[in-house]
């Protein structure tokens, strides 16, 4: 009224004073607005075109590893406070977009340009929504961030090839570290176990001839303890066992005459 805002109404009939003591507003406060950063959509649909101007000035951004960015992204927005939005700022979406350039470019200067391109979008993302809520409330813009989305993220084109060669080296760079902790994690734990079974083993053949030493030390000294009691029998006794055992392994047996000093064959034991 006469230039006042007076009063808000909901939609539906309403009335206001003629002759241009009141002016109503309309305010779309239930519409969803969007911005885009970096491109211009002139027509969406199935095939959607975009505008083939140039607008590096929004989309050039300065990342924290001091590397450059091509980042296009879209704001979508509500009005919230039709007061605010008419009468607290003067341009509000010209706010709204000087707002959002500021504050993507500070979220972008703080992280490496890997992350801006690869892992950190939906964490950028939903920062600088934080971030501009918090200005546009600040500025009484009446404005309401219902979304921000990094539509695409690319190197500059002019560094585009020798960044993604970099890219293609990291990856390949990886892949063989990757690679050579696989074969590491195979032959470690096999060699450990060659190397305990063998530990066992040696452990076991050691075990082993110790007791058969000992066994035939004992042997030996139960013998030896025979023998000083019955020399002579003892003797015999083992000279016996001894052609008991070896005597079978022979195929042909030879006395040898001690006068006539020539071999005389005579019983084939086996036959």
């Amino acid at each position: 009224m006469f230039g006042k805002s007076v009063r808000q109404a909901e939609p539906g009939l309403h009335f206001k004073l003629p002759f241009g003591i009141e002016r109503a507003i309309n305010v779309p406060v239930r519409k969803v607005f969007k911005e885009e950063f970096g491109f211009r959509t002139l027509r969406a649909g199935v095939r959607t075109q975009y505008d083939t101007r140039d607008f590096a000035e929004e989309s050039l951004l300065l990342t924290g590893d001091l590397n450059i960015a091509d980042v296009e992204w879209v704001v979508q927005y509500k009005i919230k406070d039709p007061k605010n939005f008419l009468f607290s700022v003067r341009n509000p979406q010209r706010t709204l977009r000087d707002l959002t350039e500021s504050v993507m470019s500070r979220i972008i200067g703080d992280r490496t340009v890997s992350e801006v391109l690869t892992i950190g979008r939906i964490e950028i993302a939903a920062e600088v929504e934080e971030h501009l809520q918090q200005l546009l409330d600040l500025y009484q813009t009446g404005l309401d961030v219902a979304g921000v989305t990094l539509q695409d993220v690319n190197p500059p084109e002019e560094v585009k090839a020798a960044f993604n060669a970099v890219n293609e080296a990291k990856q390949e760079k990886e892949r063989l570290i990757n690679e050579a902790w696989r074969d590491y994690n195979q032959s470690v734990p096999k060699s450990k176990g060659l190397a305990l079974q063998m530990i066992s083993e040696a452990q076991g053949y050691a075990l082993k001839r110790v007791n058969e030493a000992q066994g035939d030390a004992d042997r030996f000294k139960a013998i030896r303890t025979e023998y000083q009691k019955a020399k002579e029998v003892t003797r015999r006794r083992l000279y016996l066992e001894a052609m008991q055992e070896f005597l079978p392994q022979l195929k042909e047996i030879y006395i040898i005459d001690g006068n006539t000093n020539s071999p005389i064959p005579i019983l084939q034991l086996k036959e």
